[in-house]
C-alpha cells in the first residue's frame, strides 16, 4: 500500500522516559534514509523524503531515555501534525510491571489517532503500551518473548504470538506489531514497503545490512526468563532443581524437600512460579541442553540422556515443541554464533 501522493509519510515516534534511544533513531535513520541514502549512494541526487518521522513526548518537551541519553521531542501530542503512523519502539519496563497512570496520555493519544485513520505499530515491549489502548482485543499480537506471558495474563481477550516476529491485525490491517529485539528492523522495513514499496525498503535493507531473519524468536528466548520466587520454601526447591534436573523422578523430590503434601506442594509452586514442578523441569533441562548444543558436538542422543531424558524421541518433541526449532536445527543456527564470539572475547594473558 504505498503513498498515492508526493507528500512524505508522516511518522509519529513516541518518546517517553521508557523508550530506548537506539531504537527510537534507528527507526528515524532509517525512515529518513528512504528515497535519499541509495541515490546518494550511486553519486546522484537525493530525491524527494519518502518519510518524515516526528518525534512526539506528551507535553513537547525533551525526555531522557531509559538508558540516560536525552530524546529532543520535535512535537506534543496536541501540535503533531496528522500522522499516517504512529510508532511505539519500545518500553524498557520489566515484564510484569504494570503501567500506572503516567502512561494514560499516550494511551488516549494513541486510541485517538487510530480513531482518526492512523497505522499504529509498535516493536517488542512496545506491545505492552498498545495492549492498554484495547485495540488488540480479540486479535492476534506479538511482542517480545519475555514478554508474552504477562501479556497473556494481564490482556487474556489477546492472543500472543512470541515466535512470530511480524504481526499485522485489525480493521484495514492498521495494528502492526514486530516481535523480539531486532525484529524492529523487519518493522521499518514492513512499514516503508507498506508506504514506498518494497523495492524502496530492499534499498533501505541493503544499505543498512538488515537481515529479515526467518529464525523465530522463540529460539532465542530464555526458557527460565523471570524472577525467582519471594517464596522460601519454593525458592529453596528452585535451587535444589537447578543442580539436579537430571535425577529420575525430580518433582517427587522436590515434594520431598518441601515438606508439603503433594497436592499442596504442586498447587504452590504453580502459583509462585506459573508453571508446575515437572514444567520447571523441563525448562531447565532444555536450557542446559541449548547451551550444550552451542558450545559442542556430543550427539544429540547423549545430550538427551545427560540432561535427564532417556528416550530421545520424547526430547525431540518437546524441544521442538518449545524452541521452535529440532535440536539439530537450533545446533546449526546458534553454534557458529557461540564460536564467533568465543573467539572474539579477550583470551586471559
Amino acid at each position: 500500500m504505498a503513498a498515492a501522493s508526493d507528500k512524505p509519510t508522516v511518522v509519529a515516534l513516541l518518546a517517553m522516559p521508557e523508550v530506548t534511544a537506539a531504537t527510537l533513531y534507528g527507526f528515524y535513520d532509517a525512515l529518513s534514509s528512504a528515497g535519499r541514502d541509495w541515490r546518494l549512494l550511486h553519486g546522484q541526487q537525493p530525491g524527494t523524503p519518502l518519510f518524515r518521522p516526528v518525534i512526539v513526548s506528551h507535553d513537547g518537551q525533551p525526555v531522557v531515555g531509559a538508558n540516560g541519553v536525552r530524546i529532543q521531542a520535535d512535537t506534543s501530542f496536541a501540535g503533531c501534525p496528522p500522522p499516517d503512523v504512529v510508532c511505539v519502539t519500545d518500553v524498557a519496563v520489566m515484564p510484569g510491571q504494570p503501567l500506572d497512570a503516567c502512561y494514560d496520555p499516550a494511551v488516549a493519544w494513541l486510541r485517538e489517532r487510530h480513531a482518526a485513520g492512523a497505522v499504529i505499530a509498535c516493536a517488542c515491549s512496545g506491545a505492552l503500551l498498545l495492549a492498554r489502548t484495547g485495540l488488540l482485543d480479540d486479535l492476534d499480537a506479538t511482542s517480545h518473548w519475555a514478554y508474552c506471558e504477562t501479556l497473556q495474563r494481564d490482556h487474556p481477550r489477546t492472543r500472543w504470538h512470541a515466535e512470530r516476529g511480524l504481526v499485522v491485525a485489525g480493521e484495514g490491517q492498521r495494528l502492526v506489531m514486530a516481535g523480539s529485539g531486532v525484529a524492529w528492523h523487519v518493522l521499518v522495513l514492513y512499514l516503508i514497503a507498506r508506504f514506498a514499496g518494497p523495492q524502496e525498503a530492499m534499498h533501505v535493507a541493503r544499505i543498512n545490512l538488515m537481515e529479515l531473519n526467518a529464525t523465530s524468536p522463540v529460539a532465542y528466548a530464555s526458557l527460565t526468563h523471570g524472577a525467582q520466587s519471594t517464596d522460601p520454601l519454593i525458592l529453596r526447591c528452585q535451587q535444589w532443581a537447578a543442580m539436579n534436573y537430571q535425577v529420575e523422578s525430580p518433582v517427587t523430590q522436590m515434594v520431598a524437600l518441601s515438606g508439603l503434601p503433594e497436592r499442596t506442594f504442586k498447587r504452590r509452586f504453580t502459583q509462585v512460579t506459573g508453571m508446575s514442578p515437572l514444567e520447571y523441569v523441563h525448562v531447565l533441562r532444555l536450557e542446559e541442553a541449548k547451551q550444550m548444543l552451542e558450545a559442542g558436538d556430543e550427539p544429540i542422543e547423549a545430550i538427551a540422556v545427560e540432561v535427564g531424558y532417556q528416550d530421545t524421541s520424547f526430547f525431540g518433541r518437546l524441544f521442538r515443541r518449545k524452541v521452535a526449532l529440532s535440536p539439530a536445527q537450533y545446533r546449526r543456527r546458534f553454534k557458529p554464533l557461540g564460536a564467533q564470539l568465543r573467539a572474539a572475547a579477550p583470551r586471559n594473558q
